[in-house]
């Protein structure tokens, strides 16, 4: 079930938020607990007792983990990090390994079976809330839950648990026991959130996912400089739109229901450098691997060469976490070596003069932009042929098929969407538009709540929506 459909925006959702108000205090968690493994079960299937594996074997964990525990607490952390891990490994890489196994057979004649494993949803995400969860309490930076009600509610909870945020058990972990209150003051603050995101997914991304579409799908050798920048810059806004689109829908649904999720962009096209942009972009996931991950490796800690170790190990990793395709280890190696590059030669910091941030951010933004071909097509030679022509002027016509996606309403959206986001990186809209209450919010959360859903919600009747991109993952 998506956010973007019409089950979920005129029946699921009024009904858990009514039930969740009208529910004693002391029962709220055990509505969104519920709710949120029927949500999962919607679209799961049969996977969804993967999970519920998964969270039995990582609620007793955690009670084995705490400071006190009698045993060896790390075997027991040990443990339960690599189950969980395993399962991660099998049900999402499984196949990409006995295909390349396969691949090496048949150099040599043999025939090695593949493995074809239904994806579960969210089964990245959820993995990495249960490794927190036991991290956090085994380094003692908080309790175990004793509610099982509580620990659900934490891990499935319907807002994140497909496509984040990555919630870290210590950013939310006094906010399950606690009973909650000024339900209403809640929903106002939080439903003009959702329908921000809303507004992204449906107005914008999901407008620009065929004309992006037929970009990629253009044959190599139809391909030119025309389609490869129009495919290339469409697909970074409709990332943009769409993932921040879903983080917007599930901040703002997790403030109705009563918790504060943390917020995952910053206007990430603003930066000046890749370092800056990847402290806007996807911060949870950042955050996690710099806290379970980088840290633990050393860090900045343990000398340069080390240093430039751990980042190019904390990118290999964000590129495979992102799917089973040498396409997201090679976007994964190429963000990490821009990184490597900018702390070698001192240009992880934004330069003085506005000139030079100005082209400094145009900079960025290319090779964001030249990342994203990689992150996007389905192989390494499709994303090659298109950077190709993206460096080399091949000034063809369009092909059929881009010229019907191409449509002015698509192209009059992407505009709209470039201007957005070349917009200055102050103030970051959703926090902004939450919180502020001067005159410019208050309009902007006015049009949302009227023009912008009522469209939004007739593009959803329409069937024009499509899934997340991030459902992939």
């Amino acid at each position: 079930m998506s956010f973007a459909t019409p089950l979920f925006l005129w029946f699921f959702m009024p009904v858990v938020l009514a039930a969740v108000l009208v529910a004693p205090r002391n029962r709220r968690n055990a509505v969104v607990a519920v709710a949120s493994l029927l949500f999962y079960a919607s679209g799961a299937g049969g996977t969804t007792i993967l999970l519920l594996i998964c969270m039995v074997a990582n609620y007793f964990a955690g009670r084995r983990l705490e400071p006190d525990a009698p045993g060896d607490r790390r075997l027991v952390l040990v443990g339960t990090i690599c189950l969980n891990l395993g399962v991660l490994l099998v049900w999402k890489y499984a196949g990409f390994a006995t295909e390349q196994l396969h691949n090496i057979a048949s150099v040599i004649g043999a025939d090695l079976p593949v493995v074809h494993l239904a994806l579960p949803i969210g089964i990245s995400f959820y993995t990495f809330h249960h490794i927190s969860y036991v991290v956090d309490v085994y380094r003692g930076e908080r309790p175990a839950l004793r509610d099982p009600v509580s620990f659900v509610t934490y891990i499935a909870m319907f807002p994140q648990l497909v496509a984040g945020p990555i919630v870290r058990f210590r950013e939310i972990a006094d906010q399950l026991p606690q009973p909650r209150m000024h339900r209403w003051d809640d929903i106002a603050a939080g439903f003009p959130r959702f329908a921000l995101g809303l507004c992204k997914k449906v107005i914008i991304a999901d407008s620009l996912a065929p004309l992006v579409d037929a970009c990629f799908a253009t044959p190599s050798d139809q391909m030119t400089t025309g389609i490869a920048w129009l495919g290339a810059i469409g697909y970074t806004l409709q990332l943009y739109f769409d993932f921040s689109g879903y983080s917007d829908m599930a901040i703002g649904l997790g403030r109705m229901l009563g918790f504060r999720l943390p917020e995952n962009f910053a206007r990430p096209y603003s930066s000046v450098t890749i370092t800056e942009f990847w402290r806007r972009w996807h911060m949870s996931l950042s955050r996690w691997f710099r806290d379970y991950v980088y840290i633990p490796l050393g860090g900045n800690r343990t000398g340069v060469l080390r240093t430039y170790r751990n980042l190019g190990i904390v990118f290999v990793l964000t590129g495979f976490w992102h799917g089973a395709n040498w396409t997201f280890l090679v976007w994964g190696l190429f963000h990490g070596a821009l990184l490597v590059l900018e702390r070698r030669f001192g240009w992880d910091s934004a330069p003085a003069g506005r000139p030079a941030r100005i082209g400094r951010r145009a900079l960025t933004m290319l090779l964001v932009v030249i990342g994203w071909v990689f992150f996007r097509a389905p192989d390494l030679g499709t994303a090659f042929t298109i950077i190709g022509h993206l460096v080399a002027p091949d000034f063809g016509a369009f092909t059929d098929a881009v010229s019907a996606a191409a449509t002015n309403q698509r192209i009059v959206l992407l505009l709209v969407a470039l201007v957005i986001v070349v917009m200055p990186s102050h103030p970051v809209t959703g926090p902004y538009l939450e919180s502020s209450r001067d005159k410019i919010a208050v309009a902007a959360r006015v049009s949302l709540m009227t023009v912008g859903v009522a469209y939004a919600a007739i593009l959803v009747a329409s069937g024009t929506f499509s899934p997340f991109l991030y459902y992939q993952f």
